[in-house]
């Protein structure tokens, strides 16, 4: 009796630990690792990371859902594409149904899921257009995007590049607009209601006279990480960099270094939804391929996404 008494007690406890572990694996978080990322690893390599140019990651609050660009390699032709989390793994990326037919660009999805920000040249009331425009889409009952809607209020005669919205609302992004300290700035929106107050250049701390493209604003506006070009201590043709505000003001940018940015393109700083991880892309090559060739794989020169853990991007930063 005793012997069947621990046979039942130890076929429960493996149910349990069974069901704990599946648990786990149910409430397991798509970009989530388990080993530290002090240094940049690829993501989803042979899926996501490709060998094609792959860029620009913006993921769904609850994790299974990835929206990225893939682009020519020549780094035109921009389309949204996206995968989906399903059994511990990322589906092949299909292209976007509100995409494929204009240049489209920079997802975004809210913290609370409901809207999805992106640039495109698609045409405005009729018209066509040669320039990028931010552009939002809201999500209705039943899950699907509504019908994209340019934030003409935002927009300019010029492109816009990179939407990303704080925690409060306000709208941080890139624009050539006229006027700013550089050909192209970082500018922020603060919301009202349902709109957004007028626009502010983020000032000649964060902007230069080099290209400021894209802001990566922390949800609580206490840093930012943006791409630039241009810039006196440049690495490549595309750098990230981080300021952080103290007593109301950005602290003057510093250049994240080679673990970041080297001699090709980086670009696209994203911070995952949780706060925990930092992606980007970048069009590093591996020095094991040989020169001149381009196979169909990751690392190959065109552009991929790499992870690291959030924590040891701010240990570069002092």
């Amino acid at each position: 009796m005793e012997r069947a008494l621990g046979r039942v007690t130890l076929r429960a406890a493996a149910l349990a630990i069974g069901a704990g572990a599946a648990l786990l694996a149910a409430t397991r978080v798509s970009w989530q690792v388990d080993a530290p990322l002090k240094e940049p690893a690829l993501f989803a390599d042979g899926v996501v990371s490709t060998g094609e140019f792959e860029t620009h990651p913006a993921f769904t609050p609850d994790g299974r859902t990835l929206y990225f660009v893939r682009s020519t390699p020549q780094f035109t032709d921009w389309k949204i594409y996206v995968s989906r989390w399903k059994n511990d793994r990322w589906s092949r990326p299909e292209m976007a149904p509100f995409s494929g037919k204009f240049r489209d660009a920079d997802p975004f999805v809210t913290a609370d899921g409901r809207q999805l920000y992106f640039i495109s040249d698609r045409p405005v009331g009729g018209n066509p257009k040669t320039d990028m425009d931010i552009w939002v889409m809201n999500r209705s009952r039943s899950g699907e995007w509504g019908e994209p809607r340019n934030l003409a209020a935002l927009n300019s005669a010029g492109n816009e590049w990179l939407p990303r919205l704080a925690a409060n609302g306000t709208l941080y992004f890139g624009s050539d607009r006229p006027g700013g300290h550089g050909r192209t700035d970082l500018y922020r929106a603060p919301r009202v209601g349902a709109g957004f107050l007028e626009v502010e250049n983020l000032g000649p701390t964060v902007n230069s006279e080099a290209d400021e493209y894209e802001p990566c604003i922390a949800p609580d506006e206490s840093f930012l990480v943006f791409m630039a070009d241009g810039r006196p201590d440049a690495v490549g043709g595309g750098d990230l960099y981080i300021t952080y505000k103290k007593d109301g003001a950005w602290t003057p940018p510093k250049n994240l270094g080679p673990t970041i940015n080297r001699p090709a393109l980086d670009i696209a700083p994203y911070i995952s939804p949780d706060g925990k991880y930092f992606f980007f892309s970048s069009a590093r090559r591996d020095p094991a391929i040989p020169r001149g060739q381009r196979p169909s794989r990751s690392r190959n020169g065109l552009g991929d996404i790499y992870q690291m853990d959030l924590a040891a991007l701010h240990a570069l930063a002092h």
